[in-house]
């Protein structure tokens, strides 16, 4: 087995197989990642997974890769996804800030003594960090267990272990708070060093708001154990129910029929059924709803068969063919006639032949249209002509 020889190198690997190494994290939680997809990732290259395997960064089996254990726990830490309640690496961490107190004592040289006292401070951080995700981890296992466990029997054992780890949390809490307060409280004076009381000072906020929650905690285990309680309890009379119904004695051996005549609950009424209307588009454009159409249209016929009635005769007077006339003004036309002389065009109009005689009120109309069609093509002027208690516009031709 290869190892990295440096962190540059390490990170140039990692970075490399980024996309790879993101799937298959990704992909965790099922048994194992397939070679074939994983070839996929890295263009068709053999090599490359070979150098993650030979690095221990893969392990293989047969045609299954998974990410090694050393790894994958390093990226969940570092992500704060692990499920996984660690309360061994609380334990440890305490033991190693007695041991670092204690060389802290024994040494004479600054230099060592301020080595041990950034382990201690360091580890200190660790504990406050490592509690707290433990803390955030065991509340989501918890509900994971109580909300996605099937089997009733693991479900209530699965809880009754998370509990247990919630009183080693809490032991651990109080041995931490015990370790900085009571037994070694005289370093800590002694120690005088800002960094520290600041760590020891956030360590106290991070231990104090663990214990709230491992209070609301136990509140939810309990709760959940109790709601497991009684729906194991509601099972096991559904059973004996069916047990006395399979047998045909449900009413001679119990009083089933005499409660639920009792009960008013909503649940037992019937279920309201409202017809829904379709969409006239929906009718006119799917072929599914003009199969249904069709299906209802032939349920729907019926042997008898209504008698048509027959409508009235027509009168004579509405079948005689009716003409009526109308004179068509060709507009046009008149333009061309009146482009081709030099008069105004109200005069040109009183003086027009057209088809039959107008009314003044209907030539006053044929000169506003004409005006609004042909502007472009008149000289509209700034002067005045009356006829008829009317003024208008004096208009000559372009």
């Amino acid at each position: 087995m290869q190892t990295f020889t440096s962190i540059k190198e390490l990170l140039k690997a990692l970075h490399r197989e980024a996309s790879l190494l993101g799937e298959m994290f990704a992909h965790r939680k099922n048994n194992a990642f397939k070679y074939d997809d994983a070839l996929v990732l890295v263009d068709d290259q053999p090599a490359r997974i070979e150098s993650l395997i030979s690095h221990a960064v893969l392990n293989q089996n047969g045609s299954y890769l998974e990410i090694n254990n050393q790894f994958l726990d390093f990226f969940e830490q570092i992500l704060a996804v692990n499920e996984e309640v660690n309360l061994a690496f609380i334990h440890s961490n305490i033991q190693k800030i007695e041991e670092n107190i204690e060389y802290f004592g024994n040494e004479k040289r600054e230099s060592a003594k301020y080595g041990y006292l950034k382990v201690i401070k360091g580890t200190l951080k660790t504990i406050g960090m490592t509690t707290l995700r433990n803390v955030m981890d065991l509340r989501r296992n918890i509900e994971t267990t109580f909300k996605h466990e099937p089997n009733y029997k693991n479900k209530k054992a699965k809880l009754e272990h998370l509990d247990k780890k919630r009183e080693d949390i809490e032991n651990l809490i109080n041995q931490t708070t015990s370790l900085v307060n009571d037994k070694h409280e005289l370093f800590f004076h002694k120690a005088l060093d800002v960094e520290l009381d600041q760590i020891i000072v956030d360590l106290k906020k991070s231990l104090g708001h663990c214990q709230h929650s491992l209070l609301e905690i136990e509140k939810q285990i309990i709760d959940f154990l109790n709601q497991i309680k009684h729906q194991n309890q509601v099972i096991e009379k559904l059973r004996k129910v069916k047990y006395l119904k399979d047998q045909f004695t449900l009413d001679t051996h119990s009083n089933l029929r005499a409660v639920l005549s009792e009960e008013r609950l909503v649940a037992f009424e019937k279920k309201p059924q409202y017809a829904l209307k379709a969409s006239l588009n929906t009718l006119s454009t799917s072929d599914e709803a003009f199969e249904l159409i069709c299906k209802v249209a032939k349920k729907a016929q019926t042997k008898a068969k209504p008698k048509l009635q027959r409508a009235e005769r027509i009168e004579a007077k509405y079948l005689n063919s009716q003409a009526k006339e109308e004179v068509f003004i060709d507009l046009d036309g008149i333009k061309n006639g009146f482009l081709a002389g030099s008069n105004d065009l109200f005069g040109f109009l009183m003086k027009y032949d057209f088809p039959e005689k107008l009314t003044f009120d209907r030539l006053v109309t044929i000169y506003c249209q004409l005006i609004s069609q042909y502007e472009h093509e008149f000289n509209i002027t700034h002067q005045f002509g009356n006829s008829q208690n009317i003024s208008y516009a004096l208009v000559y031709p372009k």
